[in-house]
């Protein structure tokens, strides 16, 4: 394990992670303007949302959310099947992945006031009628998190008209000429925010967390998920330009560097010991798709998925981040899943024989700390 760190202001604390000496912080917010009117300056919540990775869902990071909360990090997954991508297929507009994280940062951000009385209050009044295997269930922040009303008719109709991709919906690949198109669906409103969260994107994930943290007008909308956010986690994610109408996104978020100011901490991790040489076709596959001349993809190391450059580079838009390299870590729990074998045969063999993906206990502890 590697990390390389840029100075943090305003230490509270310095504690030994799992063998990294890793700077602890705790700041105050940057005041909001909503409305025309201020909000009072928002405290730092040790609380998170996992956004999950491209194709995924909630199911696939529960466990993660868990395993979170076990060492007291609360932790709430955006509440999304894995179908709710299919709009976003090609390198369309990321809106509806943006409108799902804002609804469910929001709705954290709402709660975390009360997340150090969540057990003593919250699990307590539900476990009075509940039997051991249901209480058992119930101790998660996730049910505070209402879930998002998207039917068939909801994807149909942003299937069709989310902008940009490869077809270039609505006119243009490009984020900045995407047609104004609000996507559907139904999202209750979030109490008025106590505090600030951090966000953990997982692969493709991660790069569009940068989008939302930007106070940049994306597709229409502007989230400026920074007055919301102290810190962001990327696991995997593709940080790097790379040819192609799926990464206009990225190349988008690289546009603009975000800085300290913004008062987001950040952190990207990335895992090596998967060659692109010997670690099966997906691998190969995936790393030509990041690499940024197009080559064949073999001379790349990384998680199987994203190649170490990559998943670094979220540094050089984000100068004050730090990154950590992680020796022998794959991408995804990929035995776990519905039709690893079918997906990524080599890669779902590697898993099941043991070598570890960024959500396994040993490997969280070597980032969950940093937050």
């Amino acid at each position: 394990m590697v990390m390389h760190s840029q100075p943090i202001h305003c230490f509270t604390s310095l504690k030994s992670f799992d063998g990294a000496r890793i700077a602890s912080t705790r700041r105050d917010a940057y005041p909001t303007n909503q409305g025309g009117g201020s909000l009072p300056l928002l405290p730092n919540i040790r609380a998170a949302v996992i956004v999950p990775g491209f194709l995924t869902g909630k199911d696939e990071f529960l466990p993660l959310a868990q395993s979170l909360n076990n060492i007291g990090i609360p932790t709430v997954v955006v509440p999304m099947p894995n179908w709710h991508w299919l709009p976003c297929l090609g390198g369309r507009s990321m809106r509806p992945m943006l409108e799902r994280i804002d609804f469910t940062v929001r709705h954290l951000a709402g709660v975390a006031g009360n997340l150090g009385d969540f057990e003593r209050t919250t699990i307590e009044a539900i476990e009075k009628s509940l039997d051991n295997d249901e209480k058992r269930r119930v101790r998660d922040p996730q049910i505070l998190i209402p879930n998002i009303n998207y039917n068939v008719i909801d994807l149909y109709q942003d299937f069709r008209n989310n902008p940009g991709g490869v077809l270039k919906v609505g006119g243009s690949a490009e984020v900045d000429k995407y047609p104004l198109w609000n996507p559907k669906g139904s999202f209750l409103s979030a109490p008025a925010p106590v505090g600030k969260v951090a966000l953990i994107g997982h692969s493709a994930g991660g790069w569009i967390c940068r989008a939302y943290i930007s106070n940049r007008n994306y597709g229409g909308k502007s989230y400026d998920g920074q007055k919301l956010v102290h810190s962001l986690i990327t696991l995997g994610s593709p940080h790097g330009n790379a040819p192609g109408p799926a990464f206009k996104g990225v190349e988008w978020v690289n546009s603009e560097i975000i800085d300290a100011s913004s008062g987001v901490r950040a952190l990207a991790v990335g895992g090596t010991g998967y060659k692109g040489d010997s670690s099966g076709d997906l691998t190969r596959g995936a790393y030509s798709f990041c690499c940024p001349v197009g080559s064949d993809g073999t001379q790349y190391d990384g998680d199987g998925v994203t190649p170490i450059q990559s998943a670094l580079a979220m540094k050089e838009y984000m100068p004050h981040a730090d990154t950590l390299v992680l020796d022998d870590v794959g991408h995804f729990c990929w035995s776990d899943v519905f039709g690893g074998d079918i997906v990524a045969p080599d890669l779902t063999k590697f898993h099941r024989d043991g070598r570890p993906w960024y959500g396994d206990q040993p490997v969280i502890e070597k980032w969950a700390g940093w937050l």
